[in-house]
């Protein structure tokens, strides 16, 4: 805890150079997910697609949990060319982004009534580059400054993030309704808004341009040679020999050294980063279909849900970093986490009692708030169980974690929709949280036997 602390001291943290950064960084990798999420699914609705196959349309976004299996190859291999004028991270920065406007672009030249083929390899392809992007920005802010600015950033990103929401959400449904005079789908809207999305990525190739490059410290060179080494005396080839060396330190190091850190609790710590995000994003991928089904437009929408909603978001992710410097992660980790389930069950006084735009408003205030306390919390406590020496793998195996299983989950929840209506479907996504909170409390309570055990067994030594 640091109390001592007044909140306005707390708050200057945000002034920091670094922290600035990563404000325009998270808004590079808060525009292309909901392109491919809620925004898409909006899109896809109106189309005349199916509930349930925009559930399993959501799968797309699965990139961004299994993005732990290349986030090695990022982590360590250099880009040809880029490397050698922007470094080892910028340059990956660099060709994610350009891959992301690609595919955007692609998106908008798409037709998915014509050829939904086409359109999903496309989606797919702006979900893999903006899991690229979320690997290596996420190894840069670990890596550029130290843990005492690491909630600030966090809280920082969370803005970007949530700002580039309103353009991808509201912004993206507000020209595709002017683009629109009707409420008819027409597909030169979607694509004109799809083409603005892929302007919009130029905030963060200039901020790749502009931003450092962070020290690199190769710490683990000795070890790999002393593994080539040793299988070079086994008779195993050098070509053979420095490749398995390189696997060993990019694959396996960095999960071995997680486990060796924490332990027994590395299970549990494991079991809440899968779990701890299940809430709102079983909720979140009927949010636009429920709203589309409820009546309202898609003004309405982009002015409550995505512009009125993300304010609040960003309200919460600012409040959000500065409790971490005044209180402890999990208890900031325990509110977030409570905040999330309460407000997913106003949601469903909102489906009970039908369309109402006051109602609306203030369970949107409720739930952004909630979410951005809660991300904001995740974010610095699974940066604080990173090792710098293995950050994009360790923190892209952590975030792929936190959405492996919520997303596979969320996939049927068109399903669950159809069969017991919106009110069922939102009790549900909230009781699915509950077993989190007890699950944070037992975990705090492990690690504070622990290490009260550790300071036992010092006082013993001496």
């Amino acid at each position: 805890m640091q109390q001592n602390k007044t909140w306005l001291q707390s708050a200057k943290i945000y002034l920091e150079k670094r922290v600035a950064t990563l404000f325009f960084l998270g808004f590079s990798a808060g525009l292309p997910i909901l392109l491919v999420f809620s925004t898409l699914s909006f899109w896809l609705r109106e189309a005349g697609v199916s509930r349930a196959n925009i559930g399993y349309f959501s799968w797309i976004a699965l990139a961004y949990a299994f993005k732990w299996i290349w986030a090695p190859f990022v982590d360590r291999l250099s880009v040809p060319i880029l490397t050698n004028y922007l470094g080892r991270r910028r340059s990956w920065l660099l060709l994610s982004q350009l891959s992301i406007v690609f595919s955007l672009v692609g998106m908008a030249m798409s037709d998915p009534q014509v050829n939904l083929t086409l359109f999903v390899i496309f989606a797919m392809i702006v979900a893999y580059s903006s899991a690229t992007q979320d690997i290596v920005i996420d190894a840069y802010r670990i890596e550029s400054a130290p843990e005492k600015f690491q909630a600030a950033m966090a809280a920082a990103y969370m803005t970007g993030y949530r700002l580039a929401m309103i353009m991808a959400g509201a912004g993206s449904l507000a020209i595709a309704a002017w683009a629109s005079p009707s409420d008819a789908y027409q597909l030169s809207a979607w694509s004109l808004s799809y083409l603005v999305m892929a302007g919009c990525m130029s905030v963060g190739i200039i901020t790749t341009f502009i931003c450092h490059e962070p020290e690199y410290h190769d710490n683990l060179s000795n070890k790999r040679k002393k593994i080539e080494t040793k299988l070079e005396h086994q008779n195993i080839p050098h070509c053979f020999s420095r490749f398995i060396a390189w696997l060993d330190i990019a694959i396996v190091a960095p999960f071995s050294d997680f486990f060796k850190r924490y332990g027994k609790q590395s299970l549990l710590i494991l079991l809440l980063i899968g779990t701890y995000r299940i809430s709102d994003i079983v909720m979140g991928i009927m949010a636009n279909p429920f709203y589309v089904d409820m009546g309202y437009t898609k003004g309405e929408v982009a002015a409550i849900t995505k512009v009125f909603g993300v304010i609040m978001t960003l309200v919460g992710a600012g409040l959000g970093g500065i409790l971490l410097t005044r209180y402890s992660t999990y208890s900031i980790l325990f509110l977030g986490a409570f905040l999330v389930v309460i407000t997913n069950l106003i949601f469903a006084v909102l489906a009970f009692v039908g369309k109402d735009l006051i109602l609306l408003t203030v369970i949107i205030s409720m739930d952004n708030i909630s979410a951005g306390i809660a991300t904001t919390a995740f974010i610095t406590y699974i940066s604080k169980l990173t090792n710098i020496e293995f950050s994009a793998t360790q923190y892209a195996l952590f975030s792929s974690m936190m959405l492996l299983f919520p997303k596979f989950i969320a996939g049927f929840s068109g399903v669950y929709v159809d069969g017991f209506g919106y009110v069922n479907f939102f009790v549900s996504s909230a009781l699915i949280g509950v077993p989190v909170l007890g699950l944070i409390i037992l975990l705090k309570q492990v690690i504070k036997e622990d290490n009260n055990c550790d300071v036992n067994e010092n006082q013993t030594t001496n």
